[in-house]
């Protein structure tokens, strides 16, 4: 279960990141935020803590918290480490649930390997598993772990927002992520547990997944369906 904490943070991350709270617009009074998001002042202290941590927002005595003044670089960022949370933190209204159709322990195969940057023999986390937002199947996701860098691994972790156990019980921190995104016909077995009819389209987004010591942590492959995808990208000219 997402601490409600977490949850307050990603979503007012969320609207920062979307412009509902723009640079130098002040939030809602901590008191405010207890009702809106019916928690204690203790959690939304720890929210907000949060997210001044990440330097999103700042606080001024006696006068409220407010959004930081960011420009375009900072924006980018932001936008771009938000898609890196995982769909807890993209969807923090909405109940991410997920079924585990395979947990094993495997040597990496070759291309792993070369993804993962990891010697041949090591072992690595096989996850295949199929997640939910609301009762509904929105993506397949085959993903692959060095077991010396995200220790101890359990299934029940799977079902729930793997890269919160990454951060908070790991004490590891994401940082970046490398991510092509192609689109094709979806297989017999994608459509079907994807519930998309037999041809529809699906998005491929292929990532390798980087902790702030820049090792590999994730190699994934995640099968989107076509209506509940999109991918959001920053352009900017030098």
């Amino acid at each position: 279960m997402q601490k409600k904490y977490v949850m307050i943070s990603n979503d007012i991350r969320k609207k920062i990141s979307e412009g509902v709270y723009q640079a130098n617009d002040q939030l809602p009074f901590e008191k405010d935020l207890c009702v809106i998001y019916d928690a204690s002042k203790m959690t939304v202290k720890k929210a907000l803590d949060i997210l001044v941590t990440e330097g999103l927002i700042i606080k001024r005595r006696g006068s409220g918290t407010f959004v930081k003044d960011i420009g375009p670089e900072e924006s980018q960022k932001l936008i771009m480490s938000n898609q890196f949370r995982g769909a807890t933190a993209t969807y923090p209204n909405q109940e991410i649930k997920s079924i585990v159709l395979e947990f094993s322990v495997i040597k990496a195969p070759e291309e792993v390997r070369k993804k993962l940057n990891v010697d041949e023999g090591d072992f690595v986390y096989n996850v295949y598993r199929l997640r939910f937002i609301d009762g509904e199947p929105f993506v397949l996701e085959r993903i692959y772990m060095p077991i010396d860098v995200v220790h101890s691994l359990k299934e029940e972790h799977l079902t729930e927002s793997l890269y919160q156990y990454i951060e908070e019980d790991l004490s590891l921190v994401i940082q970046s992520a490398h991510r092509t995104v192609t689109f094709r016909k979806g297989t017999d077995f994608e459509t079907e547990n994807l519930t998309l009819k037999t041809g529809d389209p699906v998005g491929v987004a292929e990532q390798v997944g980087y902790l702030n010591t820049g090792i590999a942590f994730e190699y994934s492959i995640s099968i989107h369906r076509y209506d509940m995808y999109a991918v959001q990208l920053v352009l900017t000219r030098d």
